[in-house]
């Protein structure tokens, strides 16, 4: 099925802030070949997003960042979440270039190579929202001070740089939850000695 199997009978913007949130009422074509009953969604509009780990292949350590997310205010381990660097697409924008530049800004480290891992949606049930994600070549030894971002965006980010084995650590006992930091460590712990090898000889 595709987007012809579709039929969007009614649009309707509910909120513009933030985020977007707008009303479709539509019917969608059923696996029997028929037409679903009109149906009722709702749907936030948040632009789509670029994340990178940076890791460095030769001290094995990674960046990960600390900040406060309203999403997990509710959290068992409260609103402050170890996370890897991200930020908002903007319009034409490559994706590449937005994790180049928000692992400045928010981890003090440039990225000299990039490794695409996935490009996924983050919650398709109420959110249009993909995000690029990506696997990046930094050297820690460049990194100057543990706190970052901009603080006219209301950005208050501490960094962590630590061995990839305590970063595995923490993500086997439960203690990082943000989706992007966990698919891309499981993505490094399936494919850590290949990264290593092609980055050890350029």
């Amino acid at each position: 099925m595709n987007n012809s199997d579709v039929e969007i009978l009614e649009k309707k913007l509910c909120y513009q802030g933030f985020f977007t949130m707008e009303r479709y009422l539509l019917r969608h074509r059923l696996f029997n070949g028929g037409w679903s009953k009109p149906i009722v969604r709702e749907l936030m509009e948040r632009g789509h997003a670029a994340a990178v780990l940076p890791y460095d292949p030769v001290s094995d350590q990674v960046v990960m960042i600390e900040q406060f997310r309203i999403g997990a205010i509710s959290a068992p381990t409260g609103p402050w979440l170890l996370e890897i660097v991200a930020g908002i697409i903007e319009l034409n924008e490559p994706a590449e270039q937005v994790v180049k530049r928000e692992a400045v800004e928010e981890a003090g480290c440039a990225i000299h190579e990039l490794i695409p891992l996935f490009d996924y949606l983050v919650s398709p049930g109420g959110t249009s929202e993909r995000i690029a994600l990506y696997c990046g070549r930094v050297d820690i030894r460049h990194i100057v001070g543990d706190f970052y971002g901009i603080e006219a965006e209301g950005e208050d980010i501490k960094v962590h740089v630590m061995p990839f084995a305590e970063a595995l650590s923490l993500l086997n006992t439960g203690k990082i939850a943000a989706a992007s930091a966990i698919i891309a460590l499981q993505w490094l712990a399936l494919n850590r000695d290949y990264v290593r090898s092609c980055w050890l000889t350029t």
